[in-house]
């Protein structure tokens, strides 16, 4: 009997031993499963992040909030604008969605001008305020564009734009809600923008209203293909977007500043 229990007692403890071993073997592999995937999962990462700059990008530190802020955008133009954008197309005839862009490219060359002059530019500010004064008068109110016609070529100048040749730094890249890509200078900027708007800040909240909604579709309408063609090319629209609109502003700049010397 006491042969049996030693038996018994021999086969116990093998099994736990046995046991022991086959957790300890299984937790082994498992760990070194874990370890290859995260091995596996960091490369992957670090691939996309050097493919992307995803996360390494020093213009972009706030690139997490970005494509939030992006994302958004990209719903509210697939939902509202672009519907909105392709129906005024289809419904306008293009003679009056010509006329509609000139008369809003119009009231932006006041600001145009003031910005050159404060960046040094002031032939451009002249051609600016000349542009001003006879499409308002002989191009009636703006409507059609006989200083382009005349041999007046067209610019753009911001505040932000001025800031930057005054030696302001971009600071970090952001999009904004509705407004899309910036920069922090560029955003600082943005209120001052609206103030040189003669139609957003010279005009009625009505009259405000109605040619802000205007300008926004008109701009979208205009925009359809060459959105259409960043949707198709881009492998990431948003890094696309970022790219283009930074190498823009930093040629914007430094040509203003090399008129300004």
């Amino acid at each position: 009997m006491s042969t049996d229990i030693l038996s018994i007692s021999k086969l116990r403890s093998l099994f736990v031993r046995l046991l022991i071993l086959c957790v300890l073997g299984i937790s082994m592999t498992a760990c070194s499963t874990v370890s290859k995937v995260k091995t596996k999962a960091v490369a992957t990462l670090e691939k996309v992040s050097e493919t992307t700059n995803i996360g390494n990008n020093p213009d972009d530190p706030l690139e997490g909030f970005n494509r939030s802020m992006f994302s958004f955008n990209e719903s509210l133009d697939a939902n509202v604008l672009k519907p909105t954008a392709q129906a005024y197309q289809k419904v306008t005839p293009s003679i009056v969605q010509t006329a509609v862009g000139n008369f809003f490219s119009n009231a932006g060359d006041v600001w145009t001008a003031f910005n050159n002059v404060l960046q040094g530019n002031f032939s451009d500010g002249v051609n600016d305020i000349m542009r001003f004064a006879i499409n308002t008068t002989v191009g009636i109110g703006g409507l059609i564009d006989v200083a382009s016609a005349g041999g007046m070529p067209k610019h753009r100048a911001d505040f932000g734009q001025t800031l930057g040749v005054w030696g302001v730094p971009a600071g970090p890249f952001v999009m904004l809600p509705v407004l899309g890509a910036s920069t922090l200078r560029d955003t600082l900027a943005v209120p001052i923008d609206f103030k040189g708007d003669i139609l957003f800040s010279q005009t009625s909240v009505a009259v405000k209203n109605t040619t802000t909604v205007l300008k926004v579709i008109d701009k979208r309408a205009s925009a359809l293909d060459a959105v259409s063609l960043i949707e198709e090319a881009a492998l990431d629209k948003y890094v696309f977007i970022r790219g283009a609109y930074l190498q823009r502003r930093e040629s914007q700049i430094n040509a203003g500043k090399q008129q300004e010397q």
